[in-house]
């Protein structure tokens, strides 16, 4: 990407933040655009893993463990964000990706795994011409303000209410 990159924020309590990230991913693959995924709290296989990896320009790495945090993290979640962390800053250094999407980094905020401070920090990081994705419910202002983008996805209706598990090939 020669051009100027902007920072974009997918959040909100809405099905699809990840997904709207895959498909920017894809659309980038296709302009021939090299694209780093890294995703946080997530160390599970999702059927999207197998698609992504069918492009030779999409780099996934996962800084979590298997299984979803529900209260307190553990030492080993939050090990794990900080290494993320510390990859992503090496990335941005080498400056080898025109796209870098932070799945759930919203979410590792949330849950204490590093700071809003780290996260602007890795906002401010970023080099000029890359295009920096961040999804996850619960973005903070400081991070809403400093985005040049921000799509909030509102649930209106899930039928995860009406006992609906995550189904293979839509939801995970």
């Amino acid at each position: 990407m020669k051009t100027k990159g902007y920072i974009q924020i997918y959040t909100g309590n809405g099905k699809g933040k990840t997904t709207a990230a895959i498909g920017l991913a894809v659309r980038a693959v296709g302009a021939g655009l090299k694209v780093l995924f890294v995703q946080f709290v997530k160390g599970q296989f999702y059927s999207e893993h197998k698609a992504l990896k069918q492009f030779e320009n999409i780099t996934i790495k996962q800084f979590g463990r298997p299984g979803f945090i529900h209260s307190k993290p553990s030492q080993e979640d939050i090990k794990k964000a900080k290494e993320g962390y510390e990859f992503v800053l090496k990335a941005f250094k080498e400056n080898l990706y025109d796209v870098v999407i932070l799945d759930e980094a919203n979410i590792a905020v949330f849950f204490k795994l590093f700071s809003e401070e780290d996260l602007i920090e890795l906002m401010d990081k970023k080099p000029q011409n890359t295009e920096l994705i961040i999804t996850g419910r619960y973005a903070t202002e400081k991070v809403i303000e400093k985005a040049d983008l921000v799509t909030e996805m509102r649930e209106v209706k899930h039928y995860y209410k009406k006992g609906v598990e995550a189904r293979e090939g839509i939801e995970k």
